[in-house]
């Protein structure tokens, strides 16, 4: 090793769903929302003015933030965006889990968390989730130096009831707990209300999904005004500049369009019930799904090889090695028409 190697910071690295470039495959494995952005982004971005481009955005996207707190009730101060949610958790964890105790998340949820955690030299423990995938409360009300995880959680789509995570909270007042909901639009109860109550609670939430904006990076959390403040005095001695005027317009208009959200929404959860169904009629098993996704098995059937012969075949689904998840594949939901060829493909298989 080269003496400059040894000042090198080395992490194994978070391994996101492939992004194919070839043309006329259906794509399933990125939980990406198969509906197109909401007409007014789409006009916001063909009214932009190139011309702006030349000059740094808003540092503080104040547009998309008072968009966000008046859709959801809140203060502007207590509104925090960043370059998709991974954006915000990442400066979550820089912010708030300095402690030398270890900070608690699934061991099975998004895969990340322990990145981010082995990154910033944070200690961490991951509490097991019970048979049926579900995450034990109890075993997050013990000294900590924080806590968070998805709900619903990822990848198995099984939601917490709002009772339960304000358990959690309730437990933990001498940490920040966060609470990640980037599926919650289809699914559970948010955690939003209880921000009121618990000071130490943040809730995060991503335009990836249920918006259909994976491609312009807006994530969000929500929080009391000291939590957004500590967020933001961290973000703006990491980079002031994180969000592109494109990003701030697009994200705004999308966030006033309530009513497309609401439709695209509605309809990837009747195709999510109707997909479930058949899968069911083919044998296959799987948590109840709360997310714009499914995590089946069919007993009997080596999920690595279906996974494999499904990409053979042009169909793109998500496969997660381990002992616990290795007879699992995770499948998004896709429009109607890419259901159907999964599942045709799945019945003659």
């Amino acid at each position: 090793m080269k003496p400059w190697e040894k000042n090198i910071r080395r992490v194994t690295p978070y391994v996101p769903g492939e992004q194919p470039a070839k043309k006329d495959i259906i794509k399933l494995n990125t939980n990406e929302n198969p509906y197109g952005p909401a007409p007014g982004a789409d006009r916001a971005l063909r009214a932009f003015d190139a011309e702006r481009l030349r000059l740094y955005p808003d540092p503080e996207a104040g547009a998309l933030v008072k968009a966000l707190a008046d859709r959801y009730g809140l203060l502007p101060e207590q509104v925090f965006v960043g370059v998709g949610s991974d954006d915000v958790l990442a400066m979550a964890f820089l912010t708030f889990f300095n402690s030398k105790k270890p900070i608690l998340f699934p061991d099975i949820t998004y895969s990340f968390y322990s990145v981010w955690a082995e990154l910033f030299r944070i200690p961490f423990e991951r509490p097991a989730l019970d048979a049926d995938f579900r995450i034990r409360k109890e075993d997050y009300f013990r000294e900590n130096g924080g806590v968070i995880f998805p709900n619903p959680n990822a990848p198995t789509s099984l939601a917490m009831g709002l009772s339960d995570v304000e358990d959690i909270v309730s437990h933990n007042r001498d940490s920040v707990v966060i609470v990640d909901e980037a599926y919650i639009d289809f699914g559970g109860e948010s955690a939003l209300p209880l921000i009121e109550k618990y000071e130490n609670l943040l809730v995060v939430q991503t335009f990836s999904k249920s918006r259909s904006m994976a491609g312009v990076r807006i994530g969000f959390a929500m929080g009391s005004p000291s939590l957004i403040r500590a967020l933001n005095d961290v973000k703006y001695s990491f980079n002031s500049y994180t969000m592109s005027a494109l990003s701030i317009a697009a994200g705004t208009a999308a966030v006033e369009d309530e009513a497309y959200f609401k439709e695209t929404v509605e309809r990837i959860r009747k195709t999510r019930e109707r997909t479930a169904e058949r899968l069911s009629a083919l044998g296959f098993v799987y948590p109840e799904p709360s997310a714009n996704f499914i995590f089946a098995k069919k007993p009997g059937l080596n999920a690595k090889r279906l996974f494999e012969d499904l990409k053979a075949e042009g169909i793109y689904v998500r496969y997660f090695p381990g002992p616990r998840t290795g007879d699992y594949l995770r499948i998004t939901i896709g429009t109607d028409a890419q259901m159907d060829a999964l599942l045709q493909f799945l019945e003659q298989y």
